[in-house]
C-alpha cells in the first residue's frame, strides 16, 4: 500500500508541473492550483478519467505497461522518472536484504579506493540506502571526518540535512542536497519495505529543508557534474565528479572527485591527500 501511496504522490507532483499551454490547451485562464487537471491528463494519456483517478489515489493495484507508457509520455517524464513510475506501479520484486549483505564492500573495491587515494582522488562507496560503507583518505579529509565517527553519521542524507558543516563545505548545498534527495526517492521506490530507508526518511522529515525538497518529488541518479567546496584548510575549489553503479547485486555506488591536472583545484586535492585518516570501512 505504501508504494501505491507513493505512486499517487509522484503522479500528482508531475501533473502539477505541466502548464496547460505547453500541451496545446489555450485559453484555460487562471487556476487555483498549478498544472493539468486529472481529466486533462487522462485525455492526453488516452485513458479514462475514472481509471487515472483510481491510479493517482492508490486504489488501482495494477496498470499495464502500455498504459504506464502513455501516462509517462503525457507527463513528459525523463528516463529516470519513467523508470520510477514503472517501479512504483509494479509488484514489489526487491526483497528486504539483511544489512550484513549490502554493507559488505568487496576486497577489490577496497583496492580501487586505495589506488584512487594514491592519485589524490577523493572517493567513497555507498549503499542503496545512501550509507557510506567505505572511504579513502582524501574523502575523509575533504569532510574533516575521523575514523571514530558514529556509524549513524555515515549517512549521506543525514550529513546534508542534519550536519550544519555540510552547508559550509558545499557552496552549492541546495543543488547537491536535491540530488541526494532524488536518489533517496529512487531508493524508496525500489525498496519500499526497507526498514533502514523508511527510518531514515522518518527522521529527516522532521527537518524543514528536507520536507521542502522531498515534496518536490525529484527522482534521478545524477551520474556526473561539478561541485564547489569551501574547505576550512585548503580553501575554495571545484571538482568534477562521477557516480558509478558498481557491478554485482549489492547495489553499491562509487563516488569520485577529480580536477584538471595542474589546476588550483588539483593542488587542493593533493593537500587533502596528505591529510586525514587512512582509508576506512564503516560498520
Amino acid at each position: 500500500m505504501e508504494r501505491l501511496v507513493g505512486l499517487g504522490d509522484f503522479l500528482r507532483s508531475r501533473r502539477a508541473r505541466i502548464n496547460p499551454e505547453d500541451v496545446g490547451m489555450e485559453g484555460v485562464g487562471q487556476r487555483r492550483v498549478p498544472g493539468l487537471r486529472r481529466e486533462e491528463l487522462a485525455r492526453l494519456a488516452g485513458v479514462s478519467v475514472d481509471y487515472y483517478t483510481r491510479l493517482e489515489q492508490g486504489r488501482s493495484k495494477s496498470a499495464s505497461p502500455v498504459v504506464l507508457d502513455s501516462i509517462a509520455r503525457a507527463l513528459r517524464l525523463n528516463q529516470s522518472e519513467r523508470d520510477h513510475l514503472f517501479t512504483l506501479a509494479s509488484p514489489i520484486i526487491n526483497p528486504v536484504r539483511h544489512a550484513g549483505i549490502w554493507q559488505r564492500v568487496p576486497p577489490v573495491t577496497h583496492e580501487l579506493l586505495d589506488a584512487l587515494e594514491h592519485a589524490d582522488i577523493p572517493a567513497c562507496v555507498f549503499s542503496h540506502c545512501l550509507d557510506i560503507l567505505a572511504a579513502n583518505r582524501p574523502f575523509n579529509a575533504l569532510h574533516m571526518w575521523q575514523d571514530d565517527r558514529p556509524a549513524r553519521d555515515n549517512s549521506l542524507p543525514r550529513f546534508f540535512f542534519l550536519d550544519p558543516n555540510s552547508r559550509t563545505l558545499y557552496l552549492d548545498w541546495e543543488h547537491v542536497a536535491t540530488d541526494v534527495t532524488a536518489m533517496l526517492h529512487f531508493a524508496l521506490g525500489r525498496h519500499p519495505d526497507e526498514p533502514r530507508i523508511n527510518e531514515l526518511i522518518g527522521e529527516l522529515l522532521e527537518n524543514e529543508d528536507f520536507r521542502r525538497i522531498w515534496a518536490s518529488q525529484h527522482v534521478y541518479e545524477r551520474a556526473s557534474g561539478t561541485i564547489s567546496f569551501h574547505h576550512p584548510i585548503v580553501g575554495d575549489f571545484s571538482t568534477n565528479y562521477q557516480l558509478l553503479r558498481l557491478p554485482g547485486d549489492l547495489e553499491q555506488f562509487l563516488f569520485v572527485c577529480t580536477a584538471a591536472q595542474g589546476s588550483l583545484s588539483a593542488s587542493a586535492l593533493e593537500r587533502l591527500g596528505r591529510m586525514g585518516q587512512k582509508s576506512s570501512s564503516f560498520p
